[in-house]
């Protein structure tokens, strides 16, 4: 069952200046109602009344501020991309690439899992799976310098390095493809076959996704003018 009020953008969905004092409380205390209405019932029990009820605000507060469950669920998402998180810097690709998937796989085998939940009821939600598209993309802008940290080190070939007769190579790295390659069997054991988590998989995506790129796997045209 689809939301039905997916129609209306909330007023929430990106604001440039979050207020502070008790406005910025009731929203962590809202934001909060959220995650745990949503880990414990999913999309199809989360409601603006048990929300209120479990932030111990007034549900008049709610609407005024969120309008519906689509709202809350957009303001949910903006909060997760707001938090000062930092990908791992380890001394190696493969180090990174292995913290990262532990990091993954950690949030999405906890009981109840709130990041499996958002990914559920972002099937049911349009403007959820707005918000979850563009935080998908951030985290995967912001992991990208994984990738450029290890082209510094030497471990992976420069994009568009220079032969010898100093023109520059036809291809370059496409760094999104290789963390998404790295990153994706962890999402596909946990989340799709719903399998019990290996402690062994986080570092052998890795390992597979480091191989691949030293391969040339994630070789793309280069840009013209890059």
């Amino acid at each position: 069952m689809t939301d039905s009020t997916d129609s209306t953008e909330p007023s929430v969905g990106a604001p440039e200046r979050r207020p502070g004092g008790r406005t910025a409380r009731v929203r962590a205390q809202v934001l909060d109602a959220v995650r745990a209405e949503l880990a414990e019932a999913g999309h199809e029990g989360l409601t603006v009344e048990g929300v209120a009820a479990r932030a111990g605000v007034h549900r008049t507060t709610v609407y005024r501020r969120w309008r519906d469950v689509g709202g809350l669920l957009v303001d949910v998402i903006a909060a997760a991309g707001e938090t000062d998180w930092q990908p791992p810097d380890t001394g190696s690709l493969r180090g990174d690439l292995t913290a990262l998937n532990r990091e993954i796989q950690e949030s999405l085998v906890v009981r109840p899992s709130f990041a499996v939940a958002l990914m559920a009821a972002s099937f049911h939600s349009e403007q959820a799976a707005r918000a979850q598209t563009r935080l998908w993309a951030d985290r995967y802008a912001q992991c990208e310098i994984l990738v450029e940290r290890a082209v510094a080190r030497g471990e992976l070939p420069v994009r568009g390095a220079r032969d010898a007769q100093g023109a520059r190579g036809a291809t370059e790295l496409d760094a999104r493809s290789l963390l998404i390659a790295a990153t994706a069997p962890v999402y596909h054991q946990v989340v799709l076959l719903r399998a019990d988590p290996d402690p062994r998989l986080p570092e052998r995506a890795a390992a597979a996704a480091v191989l691949a790129a030293a391969a040339g796997a994630f070789s793309v045209p280069r840009t013209e003018g890059a």
